[in-house]
């Protein structure tokens, strides 16, 4: 089995490290990093998928993958394209439809803060919004049902964002829970990594989360 962990956008392979701490030692656990993979490489969301998929076609074990966010979405799409190949998948602070007004909102905040901001996370700021803009049509609702993996899905109780869809995905998703991380917005990877890390290796090795979401609840 080999363990993927995706990182959200803004992020860097690092924002696993605390989180892996709480995991199986004895598990194979990769965790790429995004923005290497648009290198010299037109940034879009097209480009990104098309490396995760060369980058899973190299590994002949089954998958596990583990997405926030971004992540989240890649790994929602690849188990929707490959349900034979991913026998685990946990989606955080994942949106299976992309919210365009936010997404018009953040277009225009990025624009005023500065360069070196997004150079940090490994990116010019030209190519971020670039691949911020290509996922505005991004629309997965009409092929959850492909999906064949047991989910876990995650959501920060301060992640107000993308409560209420997270719910719905949990409540859509074939075989799926739902867990609340107390203390955490939306980088649950960064705002509570025992939490999360803990969780996952519950979920990971026994195929059950600790606690189910009751349905229309809203947290």
């Amino acid at each position: 089995m080999k363990y993927i962990f995706l990182h959200g956008l803004g992020q860097t392979a690092q924002s696993w490290q605390e989180v892996i701490c709480q995991l199986n030692p004895e598990w194979d656990v990769l965790c790429p990093d995004l923005a290497e993979w648009l290198l010299e490489k037109e940034a879009c969301y097209r480009t990104l998928y098309q490396k995760l998929e060369e980058y899973c076609g190299q590994l002949e074990e089954p998958l596990c993958l583990c997405g926030l966010s971004l992540g989240g979405i890649l790994a929602l799409d690849f188990a929707a394209n490959h349900p034979d190949r991913v026998c685990r998948l946990v989606l955080m602070g994942t949106p299976y439809k992309m919210p365009r007004k936010l997404l018009k909102l953040q277009d225009v905040l990025f624009h005023f803060m500065p360069e070196r901001a997004f150079l940090d996370i490994g990116f010019e700021k030209k190519a971020f919004i670039g691949l911020c803009r290509s996922m505005a049509a991004l629309d997965f609702e009409k092929r959850l049902n492909r999906i064949a993996a047991r989910t876990l899905v995650l959501c920060g109780k301060k992640d107000f964002a993308n409560k209420a869809a997270c719910v719905k995905l949990a409540e859509t998703l074939p075989d799926a829970g739902l867990v609340w991380i107390p203390d955490a917005g939306h980088e649950v990877n960064r705002d509570n990594p025992v939490f999360l890390g803990k969780e996952l290796r519950r979920f990971l090795e026994s195929g059950q989360p600790s606690f189910l979401h009751q349905k229309g609840d809203v947290r």
